[in-house]
């Protein structure tokens, strides 16, 4: 017989699985939020009350601080994944794939610190991450095909191109560089030559 745990985890519409899912979401983005503002040292009882709960439920969904940064970084990449595909089908393709550019930029400029603190802690970011990061790479394909065969993105770039360019708007903003300068010589690079 399933214990009562069990039971509510079967049960997805019941209010308590909803307050779960919420609070798991508020726990993400404090935490990243935390992280990025005091450092990855940032206690998870800390987190907790900021979030407005407590460290149990932290830790039921979050095991250890390792699991809650990878689930930071995976939720965040979900995320750019789902944009790219709300955009997959957008009536004006060139659009949909400069939109996401930006969309990008922003996103992994905010993650960045995260990213590194990882990094440096010996997370296997590829390996933990990779399954998604290859279908975010797909899902940028998409919009990059769609928008270079509608005219709006020079011919001969790859996804893993334009990932290397939105990387590169990202650092030039950590090393102290004209963001917006960067920015606009690269989206206006991206565009056909006339």
């Amino acid at each position: 017989m399933p214990s009562n745990a069990q039971t509510r985890e079967a049960e997805p519409d019941k209010p308590l699985r909803a307050d779960a899912r919420r609070n798991r979401a508020r726990v993400l983005e404090v935490a990243h939020e935390m992280f990025l503002a005091e450092g990855m040292a940032v206690p998870i009882d800390a987190i907790a009350e900021r979030a407005g709960v407590g460290v149990g439920t932290v830790y039921r969904h979050f095991p250890t601080k390792e699991a809650l940064f990878e689930a930071i970084m995976t939720h965040r990449i979900q995320d750019m994944i789902d944009e790219a595909r709300g955009l997959a089908d957008a009536d004006d393709p060139g659009a949909a794939f400069f939109s996401y550019f930006l969309y990008i930029v922003e996103r992994t400029e905010s993650s960045k610190g995260v990213h590194e603190a990882l990094v440096k802690s010996g997370f296997q970011f590829d390996e933990r991450v990779g399954d998604l990061a290859a279908e975010m790479r797909e899902s940028l394909g998409v919009l990059l095909r769609r928008a270079q065969e509608a005219g709006a993105v020079r011919a001969g770039l790859t996804a893993s191109d334009v990932k290397a360019l939105m990387a590169g708007v990202t650092e030039m903003r950590r090393m102290g560089g004209d963001h917006d300068l960067t920015l606009a010589v690269v989206l206006a690079g991206l565009r056909p030559q006339v």
